[in-house]
């Protein structure tokens, strides 16, 4: 199996309901440095995993989608709890979405699966894995 990971970051805002969450009910900002790494079996045509100025372009794109928001006030979210599980999904989600449409490559639909891991701090971080 092959990988190649990409690094970006986003900063956001929410709040969670919920009492298990504590001060995190409040309004509060976080932000994540966010690794994405594509995998697949064997390595395409240009013995690559994937074009990684496309990967990264893609996760910026993804990452855009969320940067410098209240996640609070996006319909997208309404009525959920935006942790960093539920981010890292959204993120792989919409980036699966993009690979299947070619944003990346024909070949890089040839690849096996993703994985995306939101890191709130240098001790902490939350990784969402999925098939492509």
């Amino acid at each position: 199996m092959f990988s190649v990971t990409v690094r970006d970051h986003i900063m956001i805002a929410h709040s969670f309901r919920g009492e298990e969450f504590g001060p995190a009910q409040r309004l509060h900002g976080a932000t994540y440095v966010v690794d994405v790494a594509f995998y697949r079996d064997s390595l395409d045509s240009s013995n690559v995993v994937v074009d990684i100025a496309r990967a990264s372009d893609a996760v910026h794109e993804v990452l855009a989608e969320l940067n410098y928001r209240n996640l609070d006030d996006e319909p997208a979210f309404a009525g959920t709890n935006t942790t960093t599980e539920l981010l890292a999904r959204v993120v792989a989600d919409r980036l699966a979405e993009r690979i299947e449409a070619g944003a990346l490559g024909a070949e890089a639909r040839g690849m096996s699966r993703l994985s995306v891991s939101l890191h709130e701090s240098h001790v902490a971080w939350a990784t969402y894995e999925r098939a492509l």
